[in-house]
């Protein structure tokens, strides 16, 4: 007999709501046996525990959750591996470019943030130097 998983337990082991494993069933990213009276329980497989943890690894990189059902999906059916794996390495590329100019932008505005610091600094120092107070000291720098 092969292991079985309560909604409970899949909650518990991967630190989420049972809301969101309903939420991420009503996607069809997992299908699990209905028992007991009007099909109230909800009894996940092992192969609902793997959905379900590719699941969480695709979000962790940023892919949708359409893009990690269609990913997921094409490794439950027949078709070629070599196919699955360039669409796999598609999806990833996209969405490695999109990473890369987020940090791209992220660190232009990183950079004007410090420029305008360097800039506030200097006008504070020139104000307090007119006005014949000491300059304050300016804060300690964090690490980059």
């Amino acid at each position: 007999m092969s292991t079985t998983y309560s909604i409970s337990d899949l909650a518990r082991e991967f630190d989420l709501t049972t809301r969101a494993i309903r939420f991420y069933e009503d996607l069809g990213l997992l299908q699990p046996e209905r028992t007991g009276p009007g099909g109230r329980n909800r009894v996940y497989s092992g192969r609902d525990r793997t959905r379900l943890k590719l699941t969480l690894r695709a979000k962790r990189l940023g892919l949708s959750l359409t893009e990690a059902r269609d990913i997921i999906e094409m490794y439950d059916s027949p078709r070629d591996t070599g196919a699955q794996l360039k669409k796999f390495l598609d999806v990833l590329a996209e969405h490695r470019k999109q990473v890369e100019e987020q940090m791209a932008e992220l660190q232009a505005n990183l950079d004007e943030i410090k420029v305008h610091q360097r800039e506030a600094r200097a006008l504070l120092a020139a104000s307090e130097a007119k006005a014949g107070k000491p300059a304050t000291k300016p804060p300690k720098k964090s690490a980059p």
